[in-house]
């Protein structure tokens, strides 16, 4: 993790909660742990005035038939068609970090947060400049966000204990060797100290 001198401006921030669903909450060991630093962050973004974000993984009927047969998510998504269903109780946020009116909530329909949804735009409308990253899993939606954030030219903060992968050797590869080239790592607990006062 990186010593972050830098600070934050909460007006031209959000923090992107992804994936943070309820069937995929329940296959991280420890997950009220989880919940518990994210919800934290959530809190401590919110307090400060920056903008919070959802970005979830969910399938229409329309979704599902427009998969291509040479698509690695498609075989995914096919083996458990029902738990990656849009109306599923499983694609829904989980409770404890549940979006609030005014929120940027997405739903998509690959592993990044950009590649089929509007949210760059809806970033751009709000003067978004910085995002700060949590989500499950690290080797999935935080890394494919962080690339596709780093090529937007976004200024990319990952939360570290606010991520998680079912691979631990993996998330912490991620974490201490691949991220800080192109985001800073940091904890819930540094936002305080990290975030200008709105």
């Amino acid at each position: 993790m990186t010593d972050a001198a830098s600070t934050i401006d909460p007006a031209t921030t959000a923090l992107l909660v992804m994936d943070y669903q309820r069937g995929i909450v329940a296959m991280i060991e420890d997950s009220g742990s989880l919940l518990e630093r994210a919800a934290d962050a959530i809190a401590r973004v919110r307090g400060r005035g920056g903008h919070i974000g959802y970005v979830r993984v969910a399938f229409t009927d329309d979704d599902l038939a427009a998969l291509p047969p040479t698509s690695g998510m498609g075989a995914r998504v096919a083996s458990s068609p029902e738990a990656f269903r849009a109306g599923s109780p499983n694609t829904a946020v989980h409770d404890r970090v549940a979006p609030q009116d005014g929120d940027i909530v997405v739903r998509k329909t690959r592993v990044g947060a950009f590649s089929t949804t509007n949210l760059d735009e809806q970033l751009r409308e709000r003067g978004i400049d910085t995002l700060i990253l949590a989500g499950i899993s690290t080797s999935g939606v935080v890394l494919t966000t962080v690339r596709e954030g780093f090529d937007r030219d976004y200024r990319l903060f990952v939360l570290a204990d606010a991520t998680a992968d079912r691979d631990p050797e993996v998330h912490a590869l991620l974490l201490e060797k691949v991220f800080p080239r192109q985001a800073e790592v940091v904890t819930a607990a540094d936002l305080e100290g990290l975030m200008m006062v709105a």
